[in-house]
């Protein structure tokens, strides 16, 4: 049998990214799987109340919480959670970084946006004079 290219499986310990109702965009950790359609999702470092969620609306990450038992507390995964640095770990990771871009230029108001255009312009010309410096 040849191993598997997957790397992202749905189990406890796996962190989320949460798609929808009042805490999306907040990352939770799976602590006990229901069934093939919902998990109950656990974000005691990060706001997200202990509650079932359907798998449909979360985003499976890379991170996993290692040696988290089946029906673990919340007490234990924020023990858990801080040991591992798990927010620091997402916060950290490329997928976060994007995201919390998006959300900053999406906050800008019409002067904000139209001062990073004249930024990126200044900066634009500064290149192509050094290059055509160099050239």
């Amino acid at each position: 049998m040849t191993d598997s290219t997957f790397k992202r499986f749905v189990e406890v310990g796996r962190v989320v990214l949460l798609k929808s109702g009042p805490s999306a965009g907040k990352i939770a950790v799976i602590a006990e799987i229901i069934d093939h359609n919902r998990a109950i999702i656990d974000g005691p470092t990060t706001g997200v109340p202990r509650q079932s969620f359907p798998y449909r609306h979360l985003t499976l990450t890379p991170i996993s919480l290692t040696k988290l038992p089946r029906g673990a507390g919340s007490g234990v995964i924020r023990k858990q959670a801080e040991k591992e640095s798990i927010v620091a770990k997402w916060e950290s990771s490329t997928w976060a970084k994007k995201r919390a871009a998006m959300e900053k230029r999406r906050s800008l108001n019409d002067f904000e946006r139209f001062s990073v255009m004249v930024t990126k312009k200044q900066r634009r010309d500064v290149v192509r004079k050094t290059l055509a410096k160099a050239a």
